[in-house]
């Protein structure tokens, strides 16, 4: 199957110090994959620079058959904005709008009518239990309510990947065994691949595929 999303020989440096060496990569269309390492091994560094967010020093980042540095930042930020979903591990909602309106967000940035914004991200949130949720403000919904929010605003729009980084990492265990589980379901149900960066186990277990990074190089892959 052709890779929705490569990397080849990607190095990134800040400074004199390397944060990425060489690193290959490649994602299929619907597939989880989990790229675990401790603290600064390059992991986040890795998912930025996958995501257009970081441009890599050397190397090249190919999302749907075209290399993101031939994009101008327009086209950059279309494609992140509409072919991307990103969830956080604090969630970073918006605390001045509702449940529904961070949802949506997505959906009212390229541009669709309220309503039927709305309408969609009713849908997702539902599915992720939070229906009677929907008009009240992030400051008044529980941690593990919050990232349920954050999982409805990448997956809302129907992405082709979306980049995790230590989605679960805020969370105590009983709220991350959830999150994870509904986010993943929602995001196989539709299609949608996702690449999460995680130092947890347990997280990398629910994946079809995993990478291990040390040093800013990815050191192996293997089917989960």
């Amino acid at each position: 199957m052709t890779a929705i999303l490569r990397a080849t020989g990607v190095e990134l440096s800040y400074g004199s110090q390397r944060a990425l060496s060489g690193v290959d990569f490649a994602l299929s269309p619907g597939e989880v994959c989990a790229i675990m390492g401790s603290s600064g091994s390059g992991k986040s560094s890795l998912l930025y620079c996958l995501a257009g967010v970081v441009a890599p020093t050397r190397g090249d980042v190919t999302f749907d058959g075209v290399p993101l540095r031939r994009l101008g930042d327009d086209e950059l930020s279309t494609v992140r904005r509409e072919r991307f979903g990103f969830v956080f591990q604090y969630g970073e909602l918006l605390p001045e709008l509702t449940v529904v309106e961070n949802a949506a967000l997505p959906l009212r940035l390229a541009g669709q009518r309220k309503a039927a914004a709305h309408q969609a991200a009713e849908e997702v949130l539902g599915r992720l239990g939070l229906a009677e949720l929907r008009q009240r403000r992030t400051s008044q919904i529980s941690g593990g309510q919050s990232q349920r929010v954050a999982v409805a605003r990448a997956l809302v729009h129907r992405p082709d990947v979306v980049f995790a980084d230590e989605p679960t990492g805020a969370l105590d265990s009983a709220n991350a065994d959830s999150v994870l589980a509904e986010f993943l379901s929602l995001a196989r149900s539709q299609g949608t691949a996702v690449i999460m960066v995680t130092h947890d186990a347990s997280v990398a277990s629910r994946a079809d595929s995993r990478y291990t990074m040390a040093d800013g190089a990815l050191t192996g892959r293997a089917a989960v």
